[in-house]
C-alpha cells in the first residue's frame, strides 16, 4: 500500500521517520498482519504486509492513518497539523515477487532520485493495468 501526506508536504523527517515506521508496524501487528517491508519519503510511504484477510485493506489503511495521525500530532513532530491525503493505493503480489518489492520499498531513496511519486504511482496503475480517473488520484504538487 502506498498513502502521501496531505499537500504532499515533506513532512516525514529523517529525524523520526524511524520511530514512525516502528509506531506503524505495531498497529499493523496488532491486527494480526504480518509486515514484511515499510519505507518511504517525507512526503509519502509504501507498506508491504501480509494481510490478515479476515480484516479488509480499506480498514487495514484506516487503522494505519489515524493512529499514525494521532501519534505524530501528540508527538508534535510538525509545526502545524500533520495529516495524510485522503485515499490510498494497494496492489497485490504473489509470494514469488516478495523479496523485489521488499527491495523497491527498502531502496525507495535512491529509487525517487530517479524518478517522480507521481510517475511511480502512475506506473503502478498501469502495471496493474487499473483504470482510475484523474480525480480519484492523490494531489500532486510538483
Amino acid at each position: 500500500m502506498v498513502f502521501a501526506v496531505k499537500h504532499r508536504r515533506n513532512f516525514i523527517q529523517p529525524s523520526w521517520k524511524n520511530d514512525l515506521y516502528k509506531y506503524v508496524i505495531a498497529v499493523i501487528q496488532n491486527k494480526n498482519h504480518k509486515v514484511l517491508s515499510i519505507n518511504g519519503m517525507p512526503d509519502h510511504v509504501h507498506i508491504f504486509i501480509g494481510l490478515n484477510p479476515s480484516i479488509s485493506i480499506s480498514d487495514v489503511v484506516s487503522d494505519i492513518k489515524k493512529a499514525s495521525n494521532n501519534w505524530i500530532n501528540d508527538k508534535s513532530f510538525t509545526q502545524g497539523k500533520f495529516a495524510w491525503q485522503s485515499g490510498y493505493g494497494a496492489f497485490s503480489y504473489s509470494r514469488s515477487h516478495i523479496s523485489k518489492v521488499c527491495s523497491y520499498i527498502e531502496n525507495q531513496e535512491a529509487h525517487h532520485l530517479k524518478i517522480t511519486f507521481r510517475d511511480e504511482y502512475l506506473g503502478l496503475l498501469k502495471a496493474f493495468e487499473i483504470e482510475y480517473k484523474d480525480e480519484y488520484l492523490f494531489e500532486f504538487y510538483d
